[in-house]
């Protein structure tokens, strides 16, 4: 039996046409779905009842996480602790192969699925790429061989009920400035989103929950409320940054492997950003053929506090009252470091 979805409605207008014209991957408009106003392009309305009914499986591994939150990074970890460090395959297979995204669909607007391909055309191979680009997860998933491995950037309100069919989930949070920072740049190297605005008019958007998969607290917060869950492991990024080693044997108990400790350096030798960001497959390289995104690195710093370049003493300060605001009443932290540049309220 089909469930029905949060009920939509149209984003208002007046803000549709002032997002029109700075994000122009998007040629129609946005939805906001459900009481909490998750936004979406508009292709969600055909999508977003097939994505909610999507079939878990018991032995379905996901990562989720709001954009731009280490989601790579923990893909990457979570695929090797799971495939016996098959570091091999790792180079040689792309990760968007190895561990698809669920929903990238939502973002291909047909019109500019078509100057892609138009773009290709005399080159089947990258032609297909393009397309796929358009298919939706709930489609691609159905005939894939267990176990599958699945990224998503939905809240769990919008997906099926993971944890109670079995399935393992790890949730990757990371403080919200270096959150919009890294998003605000992605937005900007992906056609599909085509932002052409600067860093101030991005951070407007991102503080008023009007960038796709917004708004931010929410998604991080129903993460939280369900940390305690045995199929849930809850990451920080600024943990994994601070202490990856740490990490690994956290998720390889979570996923029940064991490693040696000479496999957990090999890992952490493997996953340094260094040489992490310099590796095809998880660079968005096939992307980068059919014109998806700009010819340069997908995978940015990977830095914790690298919010500092790139806000000014205002946007600080704006920044720090909306978290404060945001955090009040909760028992959710980011980790400190005696660091400055990690927030912790």
């Amino acid at each position: 039996m089909s469930l029905e979805p949060p009920a939509y409605r149209r984003l208002d207008p007046e803000k549709s046409e002032k997002l029109l014209k700075l994000f122009l991957g998007e040629r129609t408009g946005w939805v906001q779905v459900g009481e909490k106003k998750w936004i979406f392009p508009q292709q969600y309305v055909e999508q977003g009842k097939h994505f909610y009914n999507f079939k878990a499986r018991p032995n379905d591994t996901w990562v989720i996480s709001f954009p731009r939150s280490g989601t790579t990074w923990t893909q990457e970890l979570v695929w090797l602790i799971s495939n016996d460090l098959d570091f091999e395959t790792a180079r040689k297979v792309d990760l968007t192969t190895r561990f698809p995204f669920l929903e990238l669909s939502l973002c291909a607007h047909p019109e500019v699925i078509e100057e892609l391909v138009d773009a290709v055309k005399d080159d089947p191979v990258m032609v297909a790429r393009c397309r796929q680009v358009a298919v939706p997860g709930y489609e691609f998933f159905k005939n894939a061989p267990s176990p599958r491995f699945i990224k998503s950037h939905f809240p769990f309100s919008l997906l099926p009920g993971l944890l109670d069919v079995g399935c393992k989930v790890l949730y990757v949070a990371r403080n919200p400035k270096d959150v919009a920072v890294s998003w605000f740049h992605l937005n900007r190297l992906f056609k599909t989103q085509g932002y052409i605005g600067d860093f101030p008019a991005f951070w407007e958007c991102f503080r008023n929950d009007l960038t796709t998969w917004s708004p931010y607290w929410e998604h991080l917060k129903e993460a939280w409320a369900l940390r305690t869950h045995p199929n849930l492991l809850f990451l920080f990024y600024e943990d994994m940054n601070m202490d990856l080693p740490g990490t690994i044997v956290k998720v390889a108990k979570f996923l029940h492997k064991s490693l040696t400790r000479e496999q957990i350096f090999n890992l952490v030798d493997y996953l340094d950003f260094n040489s992490f960001r310099q590796i095809s497959t998880v660079n968005g390289t096939e992307l980068k053929e059919c014109g998806v995104i700009a010819n340069t690195s997908f995978i940015r710093k990977g830095q914790t506090g690298g919010w500092i370049d790139t806000f000014t003493p205002e946007l600080e300060a704006d920044a720090d009252e909306w978290i404060a605001k945001n955090l009040k009443d909760t028992d959710f932290t980011f980790p400190n470091f005696n660091n400055n540049n990690i927030i912790s309220i």
